[in-house]
């Protein structure tokens, strides 16, 4: 039995330029990403991270919200919009093993979505995005001694995303009630390479390669109400279920010796193709959302989702789970709790543009949809985020800045501490108006 000097997460080497130099190829640099489809994407844009990713329960006209289907139909019935968004997240990766702290460095860039929303008939709005999904990006190496081999050193990298295309329907089914539903495609490819260096010059190099190329269709539904409160404040409540899907597609590898001695048997390859009864899936989840709104000047909103990834079939299945670390990596519950507020000191102010700047602030607090060695996998973070206003009607730039953690707050695994800069372009313009002469 191989005597290792640190678990497969726990002993995370972060050498520091070489990882550094490599994630530029990367849409994110995460090592926990390594486990099942890798790090879940939450916020589609801009506008929603610069308020803790909440939106459940906002009804909003001025910017596009798809984190509830049901939140579209609150708009201008005549107008056309468009949000777009990218983001760049620099993150500092620290461990501490035998008592010294050791930390590495890197900088990624990545699309954070896209979006289109349009009328469709009276009070019935349609919508079309693209937003990442997952992602996974990683190289990190790791040590185990054995009595007889002498020192075996195993390192791991990959590469992918999983992206969402959707589309849906909202609908405005009497004052302050709107119902909507979504209909998406998953899909993209994943793949994962692993290499086992024996030091001692009688064995070849062991090496692992794994594709996962998956596709799944994804539904959503979602309601929102509105109840005045007097004459200044509105309450609004919101809910959201995203429902269970279940993973196709290919899973293959490759497991191959290289050098000239052939003492590592190996098979030769495997290749799997996944269907409905695979057994892989992507959990669904139910969201609840509250929210008040004092005269359009101050939106202040808590969120809470909940999804079951127990049933995924992931932390047993090759490709998706890591051989080494297969005892560590287990799907588990995955809870999200979101604060956010908005303040805005003149929504209609036509002679001054500052006073309809777009001020926000938030704060989150979630766990992964697994558990490392038993512990799972927690993020916390505060963001703040603005929106100037350009031109005419609600045309504006967003940005946003989510500083946060990621992983353990204490103990022997990987933490990552990162700030996020989001950027955004929401586009709103009057299209559908007829035009009457007399």
């Amino acid at each position: 039995m191989l005597r290792r000097t640190y678990s497969i997460i726990a002993a995370l080497v972060l050498a520091g330029a070489s990882a550094f130099a490599q994630t530029g190829e990367y849409g994110i640099y995460s090592p926990y990403s390594i486990f099942g489809i890798g790090n879940l994407s939450d916020a589609p844009s801009a506008y929603v991270s610069g308020m803790g990713g909440v939106g459940i329960a906002s009804r909003n006209n001025r910017y596009i919200n798809t984190l509830n289907p049901a939140a579209v139909s609150v708009r201008d019935s005549l107008a056309l919009m468009i949000d777009f968004s990218v983001y760049n997240t620099n993150t500092i990766l620290s461990q501490t093993i035998d008592g010294a702290v050791r930390r590495s460095a890197n900088n990624t860039t990545n699309i954070g979505g896209f979006a289109i929303s349009f009328p469709v008939w009276d009070d019935l709005a349609g919508y079309l995005g693209l937003k990442p999904y997952s992602s996974v990006g990683y190289r990190f190496r790791s040590t185990a001694v054995d009595p007889d081999l002498g020192i075996i050193t195993q390192t791991h990298s990959g590469l992918g995303s999983l992206y969402d295309v959707y589309g849906g329907l909202s609908y405005n089914l009497f004052n302050r009630f709107s119902v909507g539903a979504e209909a998406g495609y998953v899909f993209g490819k994943i793949e994962k390479q692993s290499v086992q260096d024996i030091a001692s010059s009688g064995y070849n190099e062991a090496q692992t390669y794994q594709t996962l190329t998956l596709n799944a269709f994804t539904g959503k539904l979602g309601l929102q109400y509105e109840q005045p409160l007097g004459n200044d404040f509105k309450l609004a409540l919101g809910a959201t279920y995203t429902f269970r899907s279940n993973l196709h597609g290919f899973n293959t590898g490759d497991y191959h010796s290289a050098g000239s001695v052939q003492n590592i048997p190996l098979p030769s390859s495997y290749a799997d193709t996944l269907k409905g009864n695979s057994g892989i899936s992507l959990a669904g989840e139910a969201g609840l959302g509250i929210s008040i709104n004092y005269r359009n000047k101050f939106r202040a909103e808590f969120d809470y989702s909940r999804s079951d990834w127990r049933q995924s079939g992931m932390d047993s299945a090759k490709g998706f789970s890591v051989s080494d670390a297969q005892q560590s990596f287990v799907n588990s519950v995955r809870e999200t709790y979101r604060l956010g507020f908005e303040y805005v000191p003149n929504i209609n102010d036509v002679r001054y543009r500052y006073k309809r700047v777009a001020y926000r602030a938030g704060a989150y607090y979630n766990n992964s949809y697994y558990t490392v060695d038993g512990r799972p996998v927690n993020s916390a973070g505060i963001t703040l985020g603005v929106t100037v206003p350009v031109f005419r009607w609600y045309n504006g730039l967003s940005i946003s800045v989510d500083a946060g953690q990621r992983g353990p707050f204490s103990g022997s695994l990987v933490r990552e501490n990162y700030i996020k800069f989001s950027f955004g372009v929401n586009l709103f313009d009057i299209w559908f108006q007829q035009r009457r002469f007399e």
